[in-house]
C-alpha cells in the first residue's frame, strides 16, 4: 500500500475544480421547499428537484412511476436528500420554510385534485385502449364461422365497448413511495437524525457533533471544487466522488472522512484500501483543518 503526499493529491483534485456556473448561482437564490417526513428531508416539486440538481446535489429518488409502480429500477419523486446536502442548501439560504399557510394549503389541495382528475382521464384512455387491443386479439383468434365475424361485426363490438366502457376511480394507479427512510434517519443526535422543527416551522439547531461537522466540511469542499457526491455506505466510505454527473461518469474516489486528531487503526486502513482496489477506485482520507481540507490517497500495491 502506498500513500501519496497531500500536496500532490490536492494538485490533482484542483484540476477538476471550477467556479460555480451562473445557473447554479441563480438556483442558489431560489427558494427550495424541503418537506421533513419521518425526519427525512424530501423534495417533491419538479422545479425544486431541478433546482437542487442544478446545484450539483444528487440525492436519491424514492417514489414509483405511475405506469410502472411495481419495480425498483427507475424511480420517481420524491427526492431524498442526504443530511449534508440539506445542510448545504440551508447554508446557501435556499431552503424554504416547511410551515404552510392556510391559503397555501387550500391551493395545494385544489392543485392535487386537478392532478388526480387529469391522471384519471389519462388512465381511462389507456385502459380503454388496452381493452380494445384485447378484444381485437380475441376476435382474431376466434373461429371463422363464429357470430359477429368480419370487419363490420368487429367494428360494432368496438363501438359498443367504447359506449359502455366503465373505468372506476378505485382502479386508478396512484404514485406512492416504494421506500421509506430507514432507522438511520431516526437516530437521536446522529448524522441521520435530520432537523428538528419547532412550533413556528423553523429548524432548531442540533448539538455539535465533530463527526457530522467533519462530513459536512468535506462534502462542501469537494462540491465547491466541482465534484458530485453520493452516499458510499456499500463501499465502506462516507461519499462516492464523481468528476461529473453520476449518470454519465463512474466514481473515481471513495471519500473517508477522518478528523485531524482522530486515531485510525492500521487494519481499517488496509481494509478500505483493499476494497478501493477491488472496485477500481482511489480511497481518499479527508481531514478538515483550520485552513481547509487535507486529502491523502490510499492505493493497494500488494503485500511484501
Amino acid at each position: 500500500m502506498s500513500s501519496s503526499a497531500p500536496n500532490k493529491l490536492n494538485t490533482v483534485i484542483d484540476k477538476y475544480a471550477a467556479e460555480m456556473s451562473a445557473k447554479e448561482a441563480e438556483s442558489r437564490m431560489r427558494a427550495v421547499c424541503v418537506s421533513p417526513c419521518d425526519s427525512a428531508p424530501l423534495v417533491w416539486r419538479m422545479e425544486d428537484v431541478a433546482a437542487v440538481r442544478s446545484l450539483g446535489l444528487v440525492g436519491a429518488l424514492l417514489g414509483s412511476l405511475p405506469r410502472t409502480p411495481r419495480q425498483n429500477v427507475r424511480m420517481g419523486r420524491p427526492l431524498l436528500l442526504l443530511p449534508v446536502e440539506e445542510r448545504l442548501l440551508d447554508r446557501h439560504r435556499a431552503t424554504a420554510e416547511a410551515a404552510i399557510t392556510q391559503a397555501d394549503a387550500g391551493q395545494q389541495v385544489t392543485l392535487f385534485q386537478e392532478t388526480l382528475r387529469r391522471s384519471y382521464e389519462e388512465q381511462r384512455v389507456l385502459a380503454l385502449r388496452d381493452r380494445k387491443l384485447a378484444m381485437v386479439r380475441a376476435l382474431g383468434s376466434s373461429d371463422p364461422g363464429s357470430e359477429g365475424d368480419g370487419e363490420d361485426g368487429r367494428r360494432r363490438r368496438l363501438e359498443a365497448l367504447e359506449r359502455n366502457f366503465s373505468f372506476p376511480r378505485s382502479a386508478m394507479t396512484v404514485q406512492l413511495s416504494t421506500a421509506r427512510a430507514g432507522l438511520a434517519h431516526l437516530l437521536a443526535g446522529g448524522e441521520g437524525a435530520g432537523p428538528t422543527y419547532g412550533t413556528d416551522g423553523h429548524a432548531l439547531r442540533r448539538p455539535a457533533d465533530p463527526r457530522r461537522d467533519a462530513r459536512y466540511r468535506v462534502f462542501a469542499d469537494l462540491r465547491g471544487r466541482g465534484f458530485y457526491l453520493t452516499s458510499a455506505g456499500k463501499f465502506g466510505g462516507d461519499f462516492l466522488v464523481y468528476p461529473g454527473e453520476p449518470l454519465r461518469f463512474h466514481a473515481h474516489f471513495i471519500a473517508v472522512c477522518v478528523r485531524a486528531d482522530e486515531r485510525v487503526s492500521l487494519l481499517d486502513l488496509l481494509a478500505v484500501a483493499r476494497l478501493g482496489s477491488n472496485v477500481k477506485k482511489t480511497v481518499l482520507l479527508c481531514s478538515p483543518r483550520d485552513d481547509g481540507v487535507t486529502y491523502s490517497s490510499l492505493q493497494w500495491s500488494g503485500m511484501i
